[in-house]
C-alpha cells in the first residue's frame, strides 16, 4: 500500500487557493458597489483619468479568467512544463497584486478594501509557496528521473 504524501494534494490546495482568491477578487469588486445600497455614489475619478475604462475591463476579464483557467488546468494537468507555467503565473500575479496594493495605497482608497487587498496578497503568497512545492514534488522528481534513464 503506498502511503500518501503527509503534505496533501498539491493540485487540491492550489486548486483551494486560486478559488480563494477569485472569491476574494468578487467580493472587492462587491464591496466597491456597496455604498450604492446606501445611496452613495461609487464613482471614482482616478479610475479612468488615464485609462478607459473598456481596457480596464478587458483588464479585469483577462485577470479573472487566467486565474479560472489555471484552476481548471491545475485539474487536468500535471506535467512539469505547466507546473513551470504554472509557478511563474502566481509569480505574476503577486506581483500584480502588490502593485495593485500600493496604488490603492496611494490613491487613498477606503481602509476596508486595503485590508481585502492585502488579505488576497497573503493568498497569494501561499499560492505561490505550494506552487513552488507542487513544482519541486517529489512525484515530479521521480518523472524527471524516469525519463533521464
Amino acid at each position: 500500500m503506498k502511503t500518501q504524501n503527509h503534505r496533501g494534494d498539491y493540485r487540491q490546495k492550489i486548486i483551494a487557493l486560486w478559488a480563494a482568491f477569485l472569491l476574494g477578487m468578487l467580493f472587492h469588486t462587491q464591496l466597491a458597489l456597496m455604498p450604492l445600497f446606501h445611496g452613495l455614489s461609487v464613482a471614482h475619478s482616478h479610475t479612468h483619468d488615464y485609462l478607459q475604462l473598456t481596457a480596464i475591463f478587458w483588464l479585469m476579464l483577462g485577470v479573472f479568467g487566467m486565474a479560472m483557467a489555471a484552476m481548471i488546468a491545475t485539474a487536468l494537468v500535471s506535467g512539469q512544463r505547466y507546473k513551470t507555467l504554472h509557478f511563474g503565473l502566481t509569480l505574476l500575479y503577486t506581483i500584480i497584486n502588490g502593485c495593485h496594493l500600493a496604488l490603492d495605497a496611494i490613491v487613498g482608497v477606503p481602509s476596508y478594501q486595503l485590508c481585502l487587498m492585502a488579505y488576497l496578497l497573503i493568498i497569494g503568497l501561499i499560492l505561490n509557496v505550494v506552487s513552488y512545492q507542487w513544482f519541486h514534488s517529489e512525484s515530479n522528481k521521480q518523472s524527471v528521473l524516469r525519463s533521464a534513464h
